[in-house]
Parts: C-alpha cells; structure tokens; sequence
C-alpha cells in the first residue's frame, strides 16, 4: 500500500511510531528549503523509519531526546549501508521538531570556566560592546589571548598584577618564532588591547603594553601575487553562462575582476546594496564602513542575469545563493573562495594563488599599467590609509626591462 506524503513524495506505507503526524510539515519545511525530488525522497523515507523505530523502542514524543538519532544511525547501519546525508537529515528533523515546539528545546551544557578562559570571555566582551571592532578583529584577537594566559597561569588563578615585562616579551619571542611576519604582528597588536585593557581595569599598574616588543615590517620586500589580465578574460570565458550555476559564477567573478571586491564583500551582497537607478554598489567594507563603488555596465547585466535565470526563489535578501539545498546565502568567505578555485581548476589556468584576493590585486596592478594614480586605485579598493595602497608603487623590474637602452657599441 503506498502513502504519498502532501503530495510530494510517495512511501511503501503511512508512518508510524510518535513522530508520524509531523513527518507531513517535515516534508514541506525541506521542500521550502529548496531539496530535489530524490533528496526530498531520502529524507522523508529516513524520518518516517525513525519515527517507527522510536515507536518500537517505546519513546514517546515527549521524551525524544539528541541521544536518540545517535542510537537510530548505530541500529541502522547494522542492517543498511548508511549514506552521507543520514546524519544531516536527522540533525535537521531534530531542528525542525525543536522550532515547531514538538519537542524540548536542547538544555545549553554547563560548562566549568577556567579562570584564564573567564579572563578571555571579559576582555572579548570589552572588545565587542565597549570598542565595538568588529567580528573579524576579535576573532583574531582572542586565540592569542588565550595562549598568552595560559601560558602564564595555566589552569590556575589569573593574577594580571604579577605580570612583568619579561613575561610578555618572552611570550612574544617564543611565538613569534612560529609565525610569519603578518601573523606576528597580529600577535602584537592583540597583546597591547589586552594590557592596555588590564591597566583600564586597574588589573595592572605598569604600562605592560608599552613592553610588547616590535616585530620587523619589511615592508616592500614582494610584488603582491595578482592574475594577469588575460588569464581573467580567459577564466570569465570558460564559464557556461547557460546554466544557474553558470550565471551565478560568472557574475561573482566579474565582481571580484572588475570591481577588486573581497571574497567576503561578495558572500554578504544584499539584493537593497544594489542601487539600479543610480548605477551604484553599495558594499560593505572593513570593520563595517560602507563604500559606493559604480555598476559597470557588464558587472550589472551579468548580476541581473543571474537574478532573472539562475537565483533560486528564496526568502534570503543575499544576492548569491548556494545552488544544492538547503538554498540559502553563503555561510562566509569559503563559498566564493571555491568558487574561484574550482574555475580556475575547470579552465586549466595556472594562477598565481587559489584565492580571490588575487583578482583584487590584479585589478590594481592593470590600473597601475594604465596610468591610475595610487589615490584612484585606493579609492577604488576602498583602502582607507594611503600606506595601504602603496605596496603597488613597486617596481616591476619586468617593465623596467622594455625600457633599458643598449650600451652604445654593445657588451664588453
């Protein structure tokens, strides 16, 4: 006998077990999601043997707890091969029965703080609601701060005032070994917030941060890796513009070539940053100021491209969506650092790095060759100290190279 589930997907037999009225609304809640006929399928089927497994071990709805997925997936494979997406499927119907108030929301853990760990949570709330610097500058901070105070205090009491000088320039020599020069300057710069944090507090009476010791800036000493033009215009036609994907792609590159955008510019795009009257992006920059940036021509008629061909219905304001379920916007930066390095996979093109910074810095450096100014390039890359900008002032020796003359009478 079969059942066909809200006329969606069709089952050897109605669900049983507590679970067996809701397996319906779960179907439905994955379907808005964006799933495919044989996903939603998998899915369905895999709900509805978890409800009749919980109907046979006699745990009534009320009493459904994480453990019992757990248990489901072991019994399970003892009888099926298990598939890749058993555990995600389970994890999301626990998800979707805690949302409708099915069942109880899962208890938070408690767990025990050590005094250090305590001492990073302060200061990272400090960073937060009294400095308000963004997610990314305390993300960056806080796992040095943590290696700083366990390494002075262990999992022991966490005694600032007993700092001294040398304690911090021991830890700094130590880790900075282990660095490179960008990581351990960010090193640095965390540990002065923290002592200066602790000496606003009153933790510590000596100016410790004045002691953290200067890491080296070479500055200068490498051209910035950039994609040569001509493999940009080779990469944007090896994408087929024909399909969803395509479409979406290509229009996310042309932002990252055309425009200099950061891969996490691109991630967070809303559909009300766009300005189509004005021609203009609104984009979000660093430490969440705002820039204008022009539509060109071609960056907009591929974006609306996508928006008319490719972009999956959904209830995102994100301009790009992922394209297999559930549909959604792109959880950070990794989404569109794929992107680029899957192209460039597909379109055999041996670039200088995997990454989308590459086309950041190629923008710049064909500028440069163009005759822009420093200015007109940080303008356009949204820098906002001119020192930024100035690692392009670099001499690019194979330039220079056109431009030497011969020696009069030849080598000797």
């Amino acid at each position: 006998m079969r059942y066909i589930v809200n006329g969606k997907v069709i089952l050897s037999r109605p669900p049983e077990g507590p679970l067996a009225a809701h397996i319906g609304p779960f179907t439905d809640w994955l379907h808005e999601q964006g799933f495919a006929a044989s996903s939603l399928w998998q899915r369905t089927h895999l709900a509805a043997c978890f409800s009749g497994w919980l109907g046979h071990q006699r745990v009534p709805l009320s009493k459904i707890s994480p453990e019992h997925p757990i248990q489901y997936l072991r019994y399970r494979a003892r009888r099926a091969r298990p598939l890749k997406a058993d555990r995600a499927t389970l994890r999301r119907l626990m998800e979707f029965l805690r949302g409708e108030g099915i069942i109880r929301p899962q208890k938070a853990i408690q767990v025990k703080l050590s005094p250090a760990e305590r001492c990073v949570q302060a200061f990272e709330h400090y960073l937060s609601e009294e400095r308000a610097l963004a997610d990314a500058t305390i993300i960056n901070y806080v796992p040095f701060i943590r290696s700083f105070l366990k390494d002075g205090f262990g999992r022991g009491a966490v005694q600032l005032s007993r700092l001294r000088a040398g304690d911090v320039v021991g830890f700094v020599q130590r880790q900075a070994r282990h660095l490179r020069t960008k990581r351990a300057k960010l090193l640095t710069t965390a540990l002065r917030s923290f002592l200066q944090y602790a000496r606003y507090r009153g933790e510590v009476r000596l100016d410790l941060a004045a002691a953290v010791p200067v890491v080296a800036n070479w500055s200068m000493t490498s051209l910035p890796r950039a994609i040569a033009a001509d493999q940009v215009q080779q990469l944007l036609a090896s994408i087929n513009r024909h399909t969803a994907m395509g479409c979406r792609d290509y229009a996310i590159l042309l932002l990252l070539a055309r425009l200099g955008l950061r891969a996490s510019e691109v991630a967070f795009l809303e559909l009300d940053d766009i300005n189509w009257n004005l021609g203009q992006l609104n984009v979000r920059g660093k430490s969440g100021h705002r820039i204008g940036l022009p539509l060109p021509y071609q960056v907009g008629k591929a974006i609306a491209a996508y928006l008319r061909r490719g972009r999956p219905a959904c209830e995102s304001r994100r301009v790009f969506l992922r394209v297999k379920a559930p549909i959604r916007g792109f959880d950070g930066i990794y989404g569109v650092v794929s992107i680029v390095r899957h192209s460039l996979k597909r379109a055999g093109i041996k670039a200088p790095t995997h990454g989308a910074h590459q086309f950041r810095h190629g923008l710049a450096t064909e500028m440069l060759r163009q005759g822009a100014s420093l200015t007109e390039i940080g303008q356009v890359l949204g820098h906002r100290h001119p020192q930024t900008t100035s690692i392009y002032a670099k001499v690019d020796l194979n330039a220079l190279r056109t431009l030497t003359l011969s020696w009069p009478g030849g080598a000797r």
